[in-house]
């Protein structure tokens, strides 16, 4: 009962109450970030869901779209600005996914959003982390984020689609509240950001 009917119900009330409280820092990000992005603070990428629905998610753009001089993108360490950086080591890019917790595409605990690309990449045993909805945070992101494997990621997404329950939830969202207080984790070993999946060894 839990999973189906009070998650959803708590996602929406938890949600909609962070969104009011943490407006105020919500308005003055997409202020600076409007500024210093030339008026697009928000960063938009089709995300599978649950059962691999397709939904777009929303953060908050930490990345300059600066290009060389055969127009191709620089790389993300030297596209991340300084606020970017900022944003990225408090997780306030992460707060406009509220949005989608709201709309429903999303829940406030499991498994990260990926790439469309992975689904066919999965294993069997993999691709049950979207028998649920994604998260913002969730039992990979409180084990280490971006720095352990693809395949541990897998393995304690999984594990926690199997053991769903609120005392879980609970337990999580009380850990990430930790982590982004000591801003462990964040990106991956030798990245800026965690580097793409490319299927099972």
């Amino acid at each position: 009962m839990y999973k189906n009917v009070f998650k959803p119900f708590f996602d929406f009330i938890v949600s909609l109450l962070c969104l009011i409280i943490f407006s105020p820092i919500f308005i003055i990000i997409l202020v600076i970030l409007s500024y210093f992005n030339n008026g697009q603070p928000f960063f938009y990428q089709i995300r599978p869901g649950k059962h691999g629905k397709l939904f777009k998610v929303i953060k908050f753009k930490t990345m300059n779209d600066k290009k060389d001089d055969q127009g191709n993108l620089l790389s993300d360490e030297k596209r991340l600005t300084n606020l970017g950086k900022f944003v990225r080591k408090t997780s306030l890019d992460e707060l406009p996914q509220l949005i989608n917790v709201l709309k429903g595409d999303m829940s406030l605990i499991g498994p990260r959003p990926l790439l469309p690309e992975y689904l066919t990449l999965y294993n069997p045993i993999q691709r049950k982390r979207h028998d649920v909805k994604p998260g913002i945070t969730g039992w990979a992101q409180v084990n280490g984020r971006n720095a352990i494997s693809w395949e541990k990621k897998f393995e304690l997404d999984v594990w926690y689609v199997e053991h769903l329950s609120f005392k879980l939830d609970a337990k999580i969202l009380f850990k990430t509240i930790l982590k982004v207080v000591q801003s462990e984790g964040i990106n991956g070993v030798n990245a800026i950001t965690t580097e793409k999946y490319t299927g099972n060894n």
